[in-house]
């Protein structure tokens, strides 16, 4: 089973509550889901600068996103 993580900083499209974003990854596509209203969201791999997930101030604090291996 993969590891989740909590966005810091992230709204949801759905609810808009901040902080309720996990992420994890299965099968080489992104998985985003609200534990809130449970708004689910599948991608590919994408950079932090094209997400739409995260607020304008979180994406300018943020260096990268770790992912280990």
């Amino acid at each position: 089973m993969a590891k989740k993580r909590f966005i810091a900083g992230a709204v949801c499209p759905e609810c808009k509550k901040q902080d309720t974003l996990r992420w994890w990854q299965e099968n080489d596509v992104e998985m985003v889901e609200c534990v809130e209203c449970h708004h689910t969201d599948r991608r590919l791999p994408q950079s932090v600068a094209e997400s739409e997930q995260l607020s304008p101030q979180t994406k300018q604090q943020v260096i990268g996103i770790f992912k280990p291996e």
